[in-house]
C-alpha cells in the first residue's frame, strides 16, 4: 500500500529534529481538532492537506524527486493555505471560480494530489482520476448515453477545488476528523508494548494446541490489524515473529506463509480501525460509528474462525506441533503486557458506550492513556529516555500514516467529485441494474468482480469508495439495505490482498518465508475462504450484521454459517474420500448460502 519513500526511516541530525517537529505539529492539530469546536471545513481540510504533502512528496526521496517535492508542496500548500484564509470570500462564490488566478490555483491543486497520491501507492489510482477529469473536461463530446450535457470550466473546477464538493468533500471529512485520530491511537500503542501484549496473549492462548505458532499468528494478527487496520503492516510486524517460529517448527512454507498473509487480511474487517474504511463507511451511509462495529463483528468473527479451523486441517494432515513450553510467555508477562492495549481499549469502549461521546474524542482519551504508558514497559520501570524515543516514533509513524491515508482520500475525493458533477455515476448504476437484468444474485457477482478488479491496482479503501460510489445504488435499488450493501463491496474490495495476479499480503509473507509467492497465494485461497462466503452470507442472511438490533437472531444466523463455513474449510483442506469432501463442501454451502 505504501512506498518505499513513505517506509523509510527517520533522518539524522536537523532533518530528524524538523521532522519529527513537523510531525508533533500534524498530530496536535488533528487531536486539536477534537477539542476545539466547530472549525469552518474550508479552514480543516485544506490545513489537513498542507500536513499530507510533505510525508509524501518530500520525504525518503533523494535528487530530483526531493527537488521537485519541495517545489510541489511549496506550491500545493500555498494554494490550500489560500484556501483556508479565504474561506469566508470562497463560501459567497459557490462553488464557481472567479479570475485567471483562481482557476491556476484550482489546477494546481488537483495535480499536486495526483502527484501526491502517484508517490504513494503508484500510477493505478491517480491514472482512474484523470481519466474521471478527462471526462469531465470532454465528456460533453461523447455520443450517446454516456455523455453529459457539459458543464463551464470556472463551474468543475470550482467544484472540485474550493467547494465541499470534491477534494474537501465528505471523504477528506471522514480522513481530517476521524481516521486521523484511530491511526495516531494505533501508532501511540505500536510505540509501546502493546504489539508484545498482543502477541503474549495469543501464545498463552493458543501456543500449546495443535498447529499452536498458525493459531497465534491468527490470534495476534487479529488483534494487531484491530489497530493498524492495514494488512501489509499486519504481515511484516507480527510475520517478523510467527514467519520464524512456524519455519522452526516444520511447517511447510507455504502454509506458514499463507497463515500470515490471510489472517493479517482480517485485520481491515476487525473492527475498530477496519483499514480506515469504517469511518468512511460512517459518511457514506450515516450510519453511527457503533453500529457499524456492531454489524462488522460477527463477520470479522466468522472470518478468523474458517481460517482456525483450515489451520487446524493442516495441522492434522502433516502434524503440525504446537509452541514448546519454553518458546511461551510467563503468565506474569501475559498480566503485564496486556494492560498495554487492554487499558486503551477499555477507555475507548467506556466512552463509546458508557459515556456517549464520539468515537473521535473517545480515542483522544486513549489516545492520552497510551503515551502515559509509553513512560513504562513489561519491567514496569519508569525510563523517560525509552518515552522520549517511544514518542518520537510514535509521532513520526502516526503523521506518516495519515499522509499516505490521506493522499488516497484527497484523490479518491476528485473521482467522487467528477461522478456528483457529471452524474457518471447514476449512469454506471443503470448499465449494472440492465446487465444484471434486474436481479440482485447478478448484480452481486458483478459488483464482487468490479471490486477485485479494482483492488489489484488500488488501495481497500479506495476500491470501495470508487465501488460502493458506483455499485452501491444498484444494490440498495434491488432491495439491499444501504449497511448491507457498504459491507459487503468492503468485504470484496479486500479479494486482492489474497488472490492473484496482484495479492499484496501474499507477496510480502512469501518473501519473508522464501517461498514461491503463487503456492503461497493458492494456500492462502484456500484458508481465506471465509472472505469470498461470507460477503454472500450476509445477503442471505442479514440478521447477521443485526447484532445491535437482534442479538438473538443474529447470533443463531453466525451459528449457522459458521457451520457451513467449518465444513467447506475442512473439505478444502483434509484429504479424505472424495465424496465425502464434495458431501462437506455441499453442504457447507448450502449452511452459509441459503437463508434462515
Amino acid at each position: 500500500m505504501s512506498l518505499t519513500s513513505i517506509e523509510s526511516p527517520a533522518p539524522a541530525g536537523l532533518a530528524r529534529v524538523f521532522w519529527a517537529s513537523f510531525a508533533l505539529a500534524s498530530v496536535v492539530f488533528h487531536i486539536g481538532l477534537v477539542f476545539s469546536g466547530l472549525v469552518p471545513n474550508l479552514v480543516s481540510r485544506p490545513l489537513h492537506l498542507v500536513f499530507v504533502l510533505p510525508f509524501v512528496l518530500i520525504w525518503g526521496h533523494e535528487g530530483f524527486a526531493r527537488m521537485s517535492g519541495l517545489v510541489l508542496t511549496a506550491l500545493g500548500g500555498g494554494a490550500a493555505l489560500w484556501v483556508a484564509l479565504s474561506h469566508d470570500a470562497l463560501a459567497d462564490q459557490y462553488g464557481f471560480l472567479e479570475g485567471r488566478g483562481q482557476v491556476i490555483i484550482a489546477i494546481l491543486l488537483i495535480c499536486v494530489v495526483l502527484e501526491a497520491a502517484r508517490r504513494a501507492i503508484g500510477w493505478p489510482l491517480p491514472l482512474v482520476a484523470a481519466a474521471a477529469l478527462l471526462y469531465g473536461l470532454f465528456g460533453q463530446h461523447i455520443p450517446g448515453r454516456f455523455g453529459h450535457s457539459g458543464t463551464p470550466l470556472e463551474s468543475f473546477l470550482g467544484t472540485l477545488a474550493i467547494a465541499e464538493g470534491g477534494l474537501w468533500g465528505s471523504l477528506t471529512a471522514v480522513s481530517v476528523n476521524v481516521v486521523a485520530i484511530f491511526v495516531i491511537f494505533g501508532a501511540v500503542l505500536n510505540a509501546g508494548e502493546a504489539g508484545q501484549g498482543f502477541m503474549n496473549v495469543a501464545a498463552a492462548a493458543a501456543g500449546r494446541l495443535r498447529g499452536g505458532a498458525a493459531k497465534v499468528s491468527v490470534l495476534s494478527s487479529a488483534l494487531f490489524g484491530s489497530i493498524s487496520g492495514s494488512a501489509s503492516a499486519n504481515v511484516a510486524s507480527t510475520g517478523a515473529i510467527t514467519l520464524p517460529a512456524m519455519e522452526r517448527l516444520g511447517y511447510p512454507r507455504r502454509i506458514a506463509g499463507a497463515v500470515e498473509a490471510v489472517a493479517s487480511s482480517g485485520g481491515q474487517i476487525m473492527p475498530p480501525l477496519m483499514g480506515a474504511g469504517a469511518f468512511v463507511m460512517v459518511e457514506l451511509t450515516g450510519t453511527p460509528y457503533t453500529a457499524i462495529m456492531a454489524a462488522a463483528a460477527l463477520p470479522a468473527a466468522l472470518y478468523f474462525w474458517a481460517v482456525w479451523i483450515g489451520i487446524d486441517g493442516y495441522a492434522r494432515r502433516f502434524d503440525l506441533r504446537g509452541l514448546a513450553a519454553r518458546d511461551r510467555p510467563a503468565l506474569r508477562d501475559v498480566a503485564i503486557t496486556s494492560g498495554f492495549f487492554l487499558v486503551p481499549f477499555a477507555l475507548l469502549l467506556w466512552g463509546m458506550f458508557a459515556l456517549g461521546v464520539t468515537p473521535q474524542y473517545a480515542a483522544c482519551l486513549s489516545i492520552f492513556a497510551g503515551a502515559a504508558l509509553l513512560l513504562t514497559g513489561s519491567d514496569l520501570r519508569i525510563d523517560l529516555g525509552r518515552a522520549a524515543s517511544r514518542a518520537e516514533t510514535a509521532v513520526l509513524t502516526a503523521a506518516r500514516q495519515v499522509a499516505l491515508i490521506g493522499s488516497i482520500i484527497f484523490c479518491a475525493s476528485l473521482v467522487i467529485g467528477v461522478l456528483g458533477v457529471t452524474g457518471l455515476g447514476v449512469k454506471i448504476t443503470s448499465l449494472i441494474l440492465s446487465a444484471s437484468g434486474g436481479l440482485l444474485w447478478p448484480s452481486l457477482l458483478l459488483t464482487a468482480f468490479a471490486c477485485l478488479i479494482l483492488g489489484m491496482e488500488v488501495p481497500t479503501t479506495a476500491a470501495y469508495v470508487i465501488c460502493v460510489s458506483v455499485a452501491g445504488p444498484a444494490l440498495t435499488e434491488l432491495g439491499m439495505e444501504p449497511l448491507q450493501a457498504h459491507l459487503f463491496v468492503f468485504w470484496y474490495a479486500l479479494l486482492s490482498t489474497i488472490t492473484p495476479p496482484v495479492c499484496g499480503a501474499v507477496f510480502i509473507a512469501a518473501g519473508m518465508i522464501g517461498e514461491n509467492w503463487l503456492r503461497v497465494a493458492l494456500t492462502a485461497m484456500t484458508l481465506g475462504v471465509g472472505l469470498y462466503l461470507i460477503p454472500l452470507g450476509m445477503v442471505a442472511n442479514p440478521d447477521l450484521i443485526a447484532l445491535a438490533q437482534s442479538p438473538g437472531a443474529a447470533l443463531l444466523a453466525a451459528l449457522k454459517i459458521g457451520t457451513g463455513l467449518a465444513l467447506v474449510s475442512w473439505s478444502l483442506v483434509r484429504r479424505k474420500a472424495l465424496w465425502l469432501r464434495g458431501g462437506a463442501l455441499a453442504g457447507g454451502l448450502l449452511a452459509v448460502l441459503w437463508p434462515l
